[in-house]
């Protein structure tokens, strides 16, 4: 049996409507995502677009100083001999440069390419190398070191631009050009240049190649078109419309734009509805720059709403036994809530708890939050809860690189359910094999993997994307996510377990930071588990130990303090999902340590690789 969510997949027939909203209007007629950048930047003018953090001042720079200097890097990219087509990288971390460098490579006619900050040199020449990449632009100093390393080793690179003012080393076999110099010139000149160009650029013309985070093997290019990223553009405004209305919209850019989900969503979705982009100063000052700059939307993983959610909750539990009493009322209301509806029993709590504390939870945010977007990896419903019944409305987003990368999302006027990724997004079909694989269809799927046509065969088969995930449509349409295909353990006795549930549970415990667990053709789950740092420190105080980790990991009681959150956990799992043994791992899973992505999903075969041995000690005796 196969289930079918139908809502006009472009690929079928026409996204326009003639009572759409005038955004959404522009955004499916654009021919490509400069053009919609450009009509944007001609109707905001001085509005101010891009800001960012200078000498302890939020300082901006309006749209049309950003279009002057994205149509003068555009024609210079063209003049140091870039071609149609031509690839060029870009290695930055989140700035208004990213925004200016992405687009202009495209107003070029070329085809951008985003890679990690975090990326080793070995990372950057299988990119350079898959990709044939032309150009760099890269930022600053320390991120110039690995892509000469890379480029020495590819030797395609012939440009090297550098945004910041670069120590210029021996170049070798590239040029290189500084960023200033770049965007100097006759600013109208360029712009009638590059609207010449562009007129010749369509919706099915790829736009960028990115790179897949590669939580199993080497990255593949995804080769996203302009019009897979102008669907979700749509998908995503045509909430944002009609859920919430569109006003004097900030974003607060935090993830990396090298990453499709950031990319899409915090960068060109502003673009389409207009909104203003403020780049964080990363994660140390995110707390700080979210209350100074006052964001209407963020985007974000998982992992850091968790992290908030710890936060948050110790910050109450230390106020006293009032605030403690109100957050666990909110908890209990939201837990009894039906799509957003509070019961009558629960309406004077309600309010009170309005009033009193989720002003103050609010106010952290910046208070003028609409809404906070969780997606990249799957989101506990518990998580997702905690932020609902503090006041602060969370969708769940679902898609993948390969979809633009957004397939669907939760919205208030559907029910926000939080076990579930909300219905498919305008111009979105999608259908549930037999095996329960979602296979997905429109306009955003990419073009294929670049160079990499055994794989795409694989990937893309009638039309039909098949994302490697499980999962069901709910009674109103929206898609629940049990799995990814590929991660589910399948034990000896044949039973299916998802790994992804049961580690979300484990670091919901104050004592778990990080966990994996392990099972395939196994008789039960075991685990790896990272205790929580500043829950160690806690526990050594009281107990009279040295703050050691690997020394407390030796202490028979430690273990059994963790033991006990293990416990917690398996009482709320069945009896083939229960965490029988658990070890601990030597270090927190890191990018550094390539045990994660930069996405901050665990990379589970590097992981099995280096605790193989401890992962079958769980299993003697």
């Amino acid at each position: 049996m196969t289930a079918h969510a139908t809502t006009s997949p472009a690929s079928l027939q026409p996204i326009a409507d003639p009572s759409d909203d005038p955004i959404l209007q522009d955004v499916d007629s654009a021919n490509n995502l400069v053009e919609l950048f450009l009509k944007r930047a001609d109707e905001k003018g001085d509005a101010p677009f891009l800001g960012r953090k200078q000498d302890g001042e939020w300082r901006t720079q309006s749209w049309r100083e950003t279009a002057d200097q994205i149509c003068l890097l555009a024609e210079s990219l063209r003049h140091i001999g870039l071609q149609e087509g031509d690839r060029v990288a870009l290695v930055s971390e989140n700035r208004p440069e990213w925004c200016i460098a992405d687009i202009a490579i495209m107003a070029a006619g070329c085809i951008s390419v985003p890679t990690y900050i975090t990326n080793t040199e070995r990372d950057h020449a299988h990119i350079f190398d898959n990709s044939g990449a032309r150009a760099v632009i890269v930022s600053t100093e320390k991120l110039l070191k690995p892509v000469v390393g890379a480029i020495a080793r590819t030797g395609n690179v012939d440009h090297v631009i550098g945004i910041d003012d670069l120590h210029r080393r021996q170049a070798g076999s590239f040029e290189y050009h500084n960023w200033d110099h770049l965007i100097e010139g006759d600013a109208e000149a360029a712009r009638a240049a590059v609207d010449a160009r562009i007129a010749g650029i369509k919706r099915e013309d790829t736009a960028c190649l990115i790179y897949t985070s590669g939580t199993g093997g080497a990255p593949r290019g995804v080769k996203q078109h302009h019009g897979s990223i102008l669907c979700n553009v749509a998908g995503a405004a045509d909430i944002l419309i009609n859920d919430f209305g569109i006003e004097n919209e900030r974003f607060l850019s935090f993830l990396p734009l090298s990453h499709a989900y950031e990319h899409s969503g915090g960068q060109y979705l502003p673009i389409g509805v207009g909104a203003e982009i403020f780049y964080s100063e990363g994660l140390e000052k995110l707390a700080s720059n979210i209350e100074e700059t006052r964001p209407t939307l963020m985007v974000v993983v998982p992992r850091l709403f968790e992290v908030l959610r710890t936060r948050i909750m110790k910050q109450i539990e230390k106020q006293g036994r009032v605030p403690n009493m109100l957050m666990d009322a909110a908890l209990r209301i939201s837990e009894h809530s039906r799509d957003g509806k509070v019961r009558k029993r629960d309406m004077p709590m309600n309010m009170m708890i309005e009033r009193t504390l989720r002003p103050k939870i609010r106010a952290k945010f910046g208070g003028r939050i609409k809404a906070m977007v969780s997606g990249g990896a799957p989101l506990n419903p518990e998580v997702g809860n905690f932020f609902d019944a503090m006041g602060l409305t969370m969708l769940q987003g679902y898609g993948q690189t390969e979809a633009g990368p957004v397939i669907s999302c939760n919205r208030p006027s559907v029910g926000l359910k939080m076990d579930t990724v909300g219905p498919p997004m305008r111009g979105v079909d999608i259908e549930i094999a037999e095996d329960g694989e979602i296979l997905c269809r429109g306009e955003l799927v990419m073009h294929g993997y670049w160079r990499n046509e055994a794989e795409t065969a694989r990937t893309i088969r009638d039309g039909w994307l098949h994302t490697g995930d499980i999962g069901h449509l709910d009674d109103k349409g929206r898609i629940v996510i049990t799995d990814r295909k590929k991660d589910m353990i399948v034990n000896d006795k044949g039973d299916n377990v998802a790994p992804q549930k049961i580690e979300g549970m484990l670091t919901l415990q104050p004592e778990i930071a990080q966990a994996m667990v392990s099972g395939d053709k196994r008789p039960y789950v075991v685990g790896l588990v990272v205790p929580d740092a500043e829950w160690a420190l806690e526990w050594a105080r009281a107990n009279d130990e040295r703050f050691d980790m690997k020394a407390l990991q030796d202490l028979p009681a430690f273990k059994n303090a963790v033991r006990a959150a293990v416990d917690r956990t398996n009482a709320e799992l069945s009896v083939v999902e229960k965490v029988r043994q658990f070890a601990f791992a030597d270090e927190a899973f890191s990018i550094e340590n390539e045990e994660m992505t930069p996405s901050m999903k665990i990379r589970r075969h590097k992981i099995r690789d280096r605790y193989q041995d401890r992962i079958d000690g769980l299993y003697r005796g």
